[in-house]
């Protein structure tokens, strides 16, 4: 088991940044895969970042070139850095973890552990 603690959310003006932090405990012995997703009220489940075990990542569309996932394994420790943020960002965001550690998914079925969540609300 894998438990993950999401942390770093809040409201922020339109163009500004927010570092989100998700912490895992458990079985963190093992290599495994992390990812963003978030959820919009009224809206699906969006992916945004992931990162592999050995830190190669991957982005959603829609933050690609404002937001960075980067990962501290020592710290057991995932990052997601939001820059030029829009309030179409405004989101419940959600960390998620495989032990695939090698795969880099943008599928919700691809993850077997989730977060409780973090709210972004983006002012304009």
């Amino acid at each position: 088991q894998v438990q993950l603690v999401e942390s770093g959310g809040g409201l922020v003006q339109a163009g500004g940044s927010l570092r989100l932090s998700c912490a895992a405990s458990g079985r963190t012995s093992s290599r495994y895969g992390m990812g963003w997703f978030r959820q919009a009220p009224g809206k699906e489940r969006e992916f945004v970042a992931a990162i592999s075990w050995t830190g190669n990542t991957y982005y959603g569309d829609s933050v690609k070139g404002r937001f960075t996932i980067s990962r501290d394994n020592a710290k057991n420790t995932v990052y997601l850095q939001m820059n030029s943020l829009k309030p179409e960002d405004t989101a419940v965001y959600l960390c998620a973890a495989t032990l695939y550690g090698g795969t880099v998914s943008n599928k919700q079925t691809g993850y077997a552990y989730w977060g409780q969540g973090t709210q972004v609300t983006v002012s304009s």
